[in-house]
């Protein structure tokens, strides 16, 4: 349940009073016992210091666990991993690459 803040309608007092969202009775000044009003909140102000906040800040074991294991993993395969081949072994025909097409005057030059 939230704190309302009022301010009495003849003394101008100002008072806070915890009560439910949906309660709607008429609120009375603690000192002159007259009518009060509701005062529009401003909001809770939220402030962040230090580093910073990150959703993965507060992961799981088991996530923090199988993360290790994929960057390990990841950084693993640069050397010699999926995809490269060793000296000796063939894994099918090696081309060079095509080289650019040239202007047709032969001496190298561009257009």
């Amino acid at each position: 349940m939230p704190t309302y803040t009022y301010r009495c309608r003849k003394c101008g007092h100002r008072f806070e009073l915890f009560h439910g969202i949906k309660d709607e009775k008429p609120r009375r000044c603690p000192k002159c016992k007259s009518r009060a009003d509701r005062v529009p909140a401003g909001g809770a102000g939220i402030l962040f210091r230090g580093s910073g906040f990150y959703g993965t800040d507060y992961r799981s074991a088991a996530y923090k666990k199988k993360a290790k294991q994929e960057q390990a993993g990841a950084s693993g395969a640069g050397a010699g991993g999926a995809g490269e081949s060793k000296a000796g072994e063939t894994k099918g025909e090696k081309t060079s690459p095509k080289p650019p097409p040239s202007s047709g005057k032969g001496d190298g030059s561009r257009a």
